[in-house]
């Protein structure tokens, strides 16, 4: 996380003089060796005097007329800085027109500016008590200050897992200097005065720990772990300390259960993962979200705490919001108007206006945010939220941020209209005068429009004639699959929400764009969340790029953007995208058809081309495509034993390592049911598919994320796993010393909880 070079590279000062303008007045440490007329411009944005406060972001070393001199990049191509700028009003009587206005600016090389904006508010605050380059200089000093040398460095996969769990202590192992080591402490046996034993975290611990038990009475070992289940089932590993817990029973060290139910389990453990009674996504001992690395800025006395977000990606920068961005371009009044163009309106005139803003955005147009009237930080934030919509929040595609201006003036930095591609965030109306833009986004009124000359920038495209003919299906469906409408929607909402609550313009056109949007606005309505909207887009761009990838091999006869598509046959597993069936598969690929290929003509193809060609050659997992074997699993009925069992059998042969785990874990996010397609296997006829999941399982409780995720699974499934691998660690046993296994086991249970039958089992 440390990385190279400082937090703070250049602190600016800048001041609105009211004879020659915006002037820029410090550059610390040096002058920058760009135009300084720019830069002043850019810190003091049209209309600031109007407003008391604002905050403004822009980029440089973005092209030749805002790339530094003082170039830190090794290589010839300087790192992107990212620009916070605070521009504040103070009206004064004694000056020229009643108000002073200055602005303070820090360029970093971090993405997650808004970490600095208390330390920039009392800078300004000194700046305007006395006016000095000093100010900038304490200002520098204090950021790069700033310790992080501790914070880790997450991979793209832990990242993904962090983004998308609740858990307060996701990854806790890696803050290990601050919070409680994980491994608990020897259990160190007392006698109580009743004659039980008692372990020094006063938990009853069995009095014959050598009897025979069964998996609803007591513990039992799985290398190194162990297991109970009764009404409240525990999983705890006795290796790193970490506990599955639902209910009020817990694990001692030593594995045996607490039989209080009422006050051992919220504070049993210093360093097990038992949630607190006042917050279930926090284990107790931890008291700090590990969703941020805790530290702090010393600023002339004061001590500001800082909270550094772990799981952001080089396209997300500030504190952007896809929520605020649906919801003013969703409202029932927004008009679109233009003309149709295949690249944009891949539903015809019912495309959404987020759908098309979509399409503009990896299509590569150029795109215009108008906020007239409206702060600058604010419109800033809509082509920072752009951004991030159109690179699936930075874990899929790139190459926004490097074509973005936050916020562009009209003065001092007119060259960014002559780009070929942009998404700029104005405030001034005069922009949409000059027609230098094919796609404007009205932040005030919702208008979306597209230029009428947009087919004469961007001709129209068409499918090659082999797609059609290659993706022409039978009317018939799809083999093992039910090709039903619910496959269709579920795949749009990858949640398994009900079809009947999607509205009635959705299922009037049967788009699964307009289902898409359609659910996430229930979703906002339902107050789910940021997060929740974020990681829908982050699936809603990683499938756009899959189907390309088919839809390069149905043109050009193969792909370099994923896993060639290919059935499940003789034991060989399949890849590439899954569709319903036939038909949904025909009509998907020829409506996206368009939009694929103007993608293709895009810088952005570009670097997916490069990310997936890397990610393959790192995977932990290698030889099959993942993805595809767990959305076989999600959503394809009646699939044959036969796949199903190589499926399990393949992910369990290649769950050994770290990697491994967390490689498997991000394709099967919380909001998406999580470890569900692989527990249903707990559940199937063929002994072998259920053996082979109850060693994924096992794998994963090796490691403190993966039970994380085993604690999300519902009672039903939990017991399901534990009594198999029970059943399995016992006829160990019984083969290891000789013995038949036992014809019957029934549960021993306290007369306070009742009897379970296991069965055969």
């Amino acid at each position: 996380m440390a990385g190279k070079g400082p937090h703070c590279s250049f602190v600016l000062l800048a001041e609105f003089d009211i004879d020659s303008g915006a002037q820029l007045t410090y550059q610390f440490p040096q002058p920058l060796g760009t135009d300084e007329g720019l830069l002043a411009n850019l810190m003091l944005p049209d209309g600031a005097e109007r407003h008391l406060e604002d905050w403004t972001i822009f980029f440089l070393n973005q092209t030749p007329f805002n790339t530094i001199a003082p170039s830190n990049g090794e290589d010839g191509s300087p790192e992107l800085l990212y620009v916070l700028n605070l521009v504040r009003t103070k009206h004064d009587k004694s000056v020229r027109r009643g108000a002073v206005v200055k602005a303070m600016a820090i360029c970093t090389r971090h993405p997650f500016i808004q970490i600095f904006k208390p330390v920039l508010l009392l800078a300004l605050d000194d700046y305007f008590a006395n006016p000095s380059q000093e100010c900038l200089a304490r200002l520098f000093d204090a950021i790069n200050s700033m310790n992080i040398s501790a914070a880790p460095t997450l991979t793209r996969c832990e990242k993904l897992i962090m983004r998308a769990s609740k858990r307060k202590d996701i990854f806790a192992e890696k803050l290990s200097t601050h919070i409680p080591p994980l491994p608990l402490k020897a259990a160190h046996k007392t006698t109580g005065s009743n004659g039980s034993h008692s372990s020094e975290d006063g938990l009853p611990l069995d009095p014959n720990p050598t009897r025979p038990s069964s998996p609803s009475d007591s513990s039992f070992s799985l290398g190194g772990s162990a297991v109970w289940v009764n009404d409240d089932s525990v999983l705890i590993d006795g290796q790193v300390g970490v506990a599955i817990v639902s209910g009020s029973s817990v694990l001692t060290s030593r594995g045996r259960r607490s039989t209080d139910t009422s006050s051992n389990s919220s504070h049993a453990y210093s360093g097990g993962a038992i949630p607190t009674s006042s917050d279930p996504h926090l284990r107790s001992g931890i008291s700090k979200d590990t969703h941020f690395f805790q530290t702090s800025i010393a600023y002339k006395g004061h001590t500001l705490p800082i909270k550094l977000p772990l799981a952001t990606f080089p396209e997300e920068v500030g504190e952007y919001s896809l929520i605020q961005l649906i919801q003013t371009f969703s409202a029932p009044l927004i008009t679109i108007s233009g003309p149709l163009h295949p690249h944009l309106h891949t539903n015809g005139i019912l495309t959404h206006p987020i759908i098309i803003l979509f399409n503009a955005l990896v299509t590569g147009k150029r795109i215009l945010f108008l906020g007239h009237n409206i702060p600058a930080g604010q419109v800033a934030n809509y082509v920072l939220s752009a951004c991030a919509l159109g690179s699936g929040c930075g874990a899929v595609l790139r190459g926004f941020i490097e074509r973005s201006f936050p916020y562009a003036g009209l003065a001092g930095g007119e060259d960014w209209v002559t780009m070929p591609a942009y998404i700029a965030g104005v405030t001034n109306p005069i922009f949409e005068t000059s027609g230098s833009w094919d796609l404007l986004m009205d932040i005030g009124t919702g208008r979306v429009v597209v230029h009428k000359d947009i087919h004469t920038s961007f001709p129209a495209t068409m499918a090659p004639p082999a797609l059609v003919n290659l993706t022409m299906p039978r009317p018939i469906k799809a083999e093992n699959s039910t090709g039903s409408e619910d496959d269709i929607q579920r795949i749009a909402t990858r949640d398994g929400k009900d079809g009947n609550q999607k509205s009635e313009f959705a299922a009037k056109q049967d788009n699964l764009d307009n289902m898409f949007i359609e659910d996430l606005i229930s979703a906002i309505t339902s107050h789910f969340g940021e997060t929740l909207v974020r990681m829908r887009f982050t699936e809603y761009v990683a499938r756009f790029v899959r189907l390309a990838s088919r839809y390069e091999e149905l043109a050009m006869g193969s792909t370099k953007l994923g896993y060639g598509s290919a059935p499940f046959s003789d034991g060989s597993l399949g890849s590439g995208i899954v569709f319903p069936d036939e038909g949904a598969a025909f009509k998907e690929l020829t409506a996206n058809a368009s939009r694929i290929e103007g993608w293709r003509r895009n810088k952005s193809y570009q670097y997916c081309v490069q990310d997936f060609k890397k990610l393959r050659a790192s995977a932990a997992i290698q030889g099959f495509d993942v993805s595809h074997q767990l959305l076989r699993l999600r959503l394809v009925k009646n699939l044959p034993d036969a796949e199903v069992e190589v499926i399990v059998r393949s992910i369990a042969d290649n769950l050994r390592t770290y990697e491994q785990i967390v490689e498997l874990l991000t394709f099967m996010p919380p909001h998406s049911g999580g470890l569900q397609p692989l527990s249903f296997c707990l559940f199937h006829h063929q002994e072998s598919i259920r053996e082979a999941t109850v060693d994924i399982f096992n794998e994963l409780r090796q490691n403190p994320v993966g039970v994380i995720f085993l604690q999300s699974l519902n009672h039903f499934q939990r017991y399901a796993y534990v009594r198999q691998a029970h059943a399995r660690e016992s006829r160990t046993k019984d083969v290891s010393h000789g013995l038949a296994p036992p014809p019957h086991l029934v549960s021993r249970t306290p007369s306070n909880r009742s009897e379970v039958s296991l069965g055969g089992m």
